[in-house]
């Protein structure tokens, strides 16, 4: 949850920062990051299915063209790459969510500010570090917690890709509460009430802490 939290916000600050440049095509490129977002878990997961498919998938079918057929494998099937493959598909998915807010985030940074910083010969990384990411750091916070729950609550991509499986390697505790209650026949929904209650709480208690740790109490001043 923690990589996939950071690679999720991190990759849509620099796909926003990309298209803030006003690259060509910025528009068709926001449009195309942005459809993901638009699709449902079902959707996405089929279509990443496909693409991780041993024989014909899109994934293999690159390596085979690059001569390095030695590194295709059932991505899906091997219990060593299936998170890791289902994780990328869900980044995918809410990248271009995060660029989007992001770019709304930097379109209302104050002009004056960048302004005064590109007359003091202020370099692009130096801008970025001491001067744009401080003044992103309410809109990183919250999209940090909104990813962090996403991950930590993720169920219906998880169950249309891999149900779990191979080996237990993609369980998450949602597809494991469905599996207890509705999939093993034990007529006890006692039990899996009370993981999906206790783990509520659990993703409430992060939640809370990690506001609490990235928390910034000092104001800027523009």
């Amino acid at each position: 949850a923690i990589a996939g939290t950071t690679a999720d916000v991190v990759g849509g600050l620099l796909l926003a920062l990309s298209l803030f440049s006003r690259p060509p095509f910025a528009k068709f490129l926001r449009v195309v990051w942005f459809t993901p977002v638009l699709m449902s878990y079902v959707v996405v997961g089929i279509i990443w299915v496909w693409i991780y498919d041993f024989d014909w998938g899109f994934a293999n079918l690159v390596l085979r063209w690059l001569h390095l057929g030695a590194l295709t494998r059932s991505w899906l099937g091997d219990p060593s790459t299936a998170l890791a493959s289902v994780l990328v598909t869900h980044i995918w998915k809410w990248l271009g969510f995060n660029m989007i807010i992001f770019l709304a985030a930097l379109y209302a940074l104050p002009g004056e500010v960048l302004g005064a910083a590109e007359l003091d010969h202020c370099s692009g990384v130096a801008k970025l570090v001491h001067i744009i990411v401080p003044m992103l750091r309410p809109t990183i916070v919250n999209l940090l917690v909104l990813s962090f729950i996403g991950k930590m609550m993720i169920f219906d991509l998880v169950w249309v890709m891999t149900g779990g499986g191979p080996l237990w390697s993609t369980e998450t505790v949602s597809t494991y509460v469905y599996k207890r209650a509705f999939d093993w026949n034990t007529f006890d929904l006692g039990y899996p009430s009370a993981i999906a209650v206790l783990w509520f709480g659990i993703i409430i208690a992060f939640v809370v802490l990690m506001t609490r740790l990235l928390r910034h109490r000092d104001r800027l001043e523009f």
